[in-house]
């Protein structure tokens, strides 16, 4: 064991934890997103279940590195493009992303609207936690993909898959209850996940997008959010008791 922890695998280990909770950021915003419509006291076990779920998957894949390497062997070819399993596992995932977010959207901004004498459905939990796992398989496989470029050994990989998953899980219930607190940032959230979908999809098809244009933009948006959320406190300061009125 005294090899594993060597200077350079535990460089490696803090700089893999540290972008494994960055890619999972957006896992966290889909089960909190999922997990916000099912009744309050089923969201933070449906959060818990959603996140073990996305560790055991990422270990699952680790533990069959061979497996997940020969995923970017062409399959067949399509219009001048060999498709691989990984082509085609992140062009479904992105479909279905692009799909969810789109719903998701619609429903937030029409779905009260459409909704009969203002009563409110909630999905099962068992829809919701197959939706957490379809989502998880396609960031699962972008995870352990970015390990592998990253490190050696495969202990360090499972270790720093571990931590990350425990930051998350550390973090998802205030994640979670600062985007239903605020329905603005929902819509930014989902919006997120909707331009994660174009850009599976994109890279499912061959083509390659600099994620760093799509972070920063996404980082500027939630930005000018957060600027916008302020400037709303300012302008409309909450009262600490009615005022009385004046007489006409």
């Amino acid at each position: 064991m005294a090899h594993l922890f060597t200077a350079e695998n535990l460089i490696a280990l803090a700089t893999l934890t540290a972008l494994e909770i960055v890619l999972g950021i957006d896992n966290i915003v889909f089960i909190s997103i999922l997990s916000g419509k099912l009744p309050a006291k089923q969201q933070a076990k449906a959060r818990s279940i959603g996140l073990f779920l996305a560790m055991g998957m990422r270990i699952l894949l680790l533990l069959s590195i061979s497996w997940v390497m020969r995923l970017t062997d062409p399959l067949f070819e399509l219009l001048g493009h060999g498709f691989s399993g990984r082509d085609l596992i992140l062009l479904i995932g992105g479909l279905f992303l692009i799909g969810k977010a789109t719903y998701e959207i619609h429903d937030k901004l029409e779905g009260a609207l459409h909704s009969s004498e203002g009563k409110k459905t909630h999905p099962s939990f068992a829809g919701v936690i197959v939706q957490i796992m379809i989502l998880d398989i396609v960031f699962s496989l972008d995870s352990v993909i970015t390990a592998v470029g990253m490190a050696s050994e495969v202990l360090i990989m499972i270790i720093a898959v571990v931590l990350a998953v425990a930051v998350m899980m550390a973090f998802s219930g205030t994640v979670s209850r600062f985007i239903e607190k605020h329905p603005t940032f929902k819509i930014l959230a989902l919006s997120f996940l909707l331009l994660i979908g174009v850009m599976l999809t994109v890279e499912g098809v061959g083509q390659h997008i600099n994620k760093g244009y799509i972070y920063f933009g996404m980082a500027f948006s939630l930005f000018v959010e957060l600027l916008n959320v302020r400037l709303r406190k300012q302008s409309h300061p909450v009262k600490l008791h009615d005022e009385p009125a004046l007489p006409k």
